[in-house]
């Protein structure tokens, strides 16, 4: 083979050879899966210790009669909801309908007497009036003045009673008002009928309880928390509470009691919660559980959970660097959320892939989503 043929052997070589990649970039370029990214960053952690409690009802308890009587008719059954002011029982209570009328009647006629009274006094000052035009007249008589200016005393005083005995016979018409109210037993607080004490046609005695409610929809949580752990709750911190089904609610320490029991070593602690979207069926004394700071809050270097993929010698990520993958083995410590403490390998602010890993080569070029 000349020279000359052996030049266009290899320069037909090289033109295929540029063919070729260049047929292969734009292949290799569509071969660029899209993934999505998420920051390392440093993030607050607490350690925490779970510890028993129970939801209590704020409010629960016995509805008891306020006067004496018999019990006329029970409005709710045991499992009723009721609201507050709604109507649990009604006693009999004509007599008390008569009292009440009685003390009307009573307070019409002090009324009408106090009209009399007032009407004597001004008779007696009319009286008193013409007497004084007498005074320089042979007809005057000052025994009779006297006399007279003392039935005007006699008349403001009888007045001034009178308007008492309206005073009193008024509250005798308000006391007969409330007992009859009283009569009629409501609920103190909207929540669940718990127990019935008594059944129609029975007496009650004033203080006799008639019905058992609890605020099942206005609880409070309360634990026996160890006194190691106590240094950690201030009135408002903040804690996770996991309920029976799994699910978890924030809750807030409202108080902590400064009474310390011997045998435990524990202090009861209540927390306040809403519970007013939680879909689990709840109850008084209901157990939970409540994870309370063991230690100081200190900062830690996190990963998403997403990033991370478990290989039998250890867990990877992938590290997205100018737009290729990089593996990079991390060890891990524990979860703050949904991500993970990085004890190695993972210096914050670097990008790792969250979304589109699984499938990803060492060294293998990515597409960054711009919407991450």
């Amino acid at each position: 083979m000349g020279l000359n043929s052996k030049t266009r052997f290899f320069t037909g070589l090289l033109l295929t050879l540029c063919t070729v990649m260049t047929m292969l970039v734009p292949a290799m370029a569509q071969d660029a899966p899209l993934v999505r990214v998420d920051l390392v960053r440093v993030e607050p952690l607490s350690q925490t210790a779970a510890v028993i409690g129970r939801l209590v009802a704020r409010q629960a308890g016995e509805v008891s009669a306020r006067i004496n009587g018999p019990i006329e008719s029970f409005d709710v059954e045991v499992g009723d909801r009721v609201d507050a002011g709604q109507v649990l029982a009604t006693l009999t209570n004509s007599y008390l309908l008569a009292q009440r009328d009685l003390a009307a009647g009573e307070l019409a006629v002090a009324q009408a007497n106090l009209k009399t009274r007032k009407a004597r006094v001004t008779l007696a000052k009319q009286t008193l009036a013409r007497l004084e035009r007498l005074k320089k007249s042979a007809a005057f008589n000052q025994s009779r003045y006297e006399d007279a200016k003392q039935e005007v005393v006699i008349a403001q005083a009888e007045v001034t009673q009178a308007e008492a005995t309206i005073l009193s016979r008024i509250a005798d018409t308000r006391s007969a008002d409330i007992n009859l109210s009283y009569a009629t037993i409501t609920a103190p607080y909207s929540g669940v009928v718990t127990r019935r004490m008594t059944e129609a046609g029975a007496y009650v005695q004033t203080g006799q309880a008639v019905v058992q409610m609890v605020a099942d929809r206005s609880l409070e949580i309360e634990a026996d928390v160890p006194f190691r752990f106590i240094g950690g709750l201030q009135i408002g911190t903040k804690v996770r509470v996991a309920l029976d089904d799994s699910t978890t609610e924030e809750a807030r320490v409202r108080a902590v009691i400064p009474s310390e029991n011997p045998l435990t070593r524990t202090r009861a602690v209540r927390f306040t919660a809403n519970f007013d979207h939680s879909e689990s069926p709840l109850a008084d004394e209901q157990s939970v559980t409540i994870y309370v700071p063991v230690g100081a809050q200190r900062d830690v270097l996190t990963v998403h959970k997403d990033a991370i993929i478990k290989r039998p010698n250890g867990a990877i990520v992938y590290v997205a660097d100018s737009d290729t993958a990089k593996l990079q083995p991390v060890e891990l410590g524990l979860a703050v959320g949904n991500r993970l403490v990085v004890e190695s390998g993972l210096q914050e602010g670097q990008k790792v892939v969250v979304r589109g890993n699984e499938r990803l080569r060492p060294g293998q070029s990515i597409i960054v989503d711009g919407a991450s």
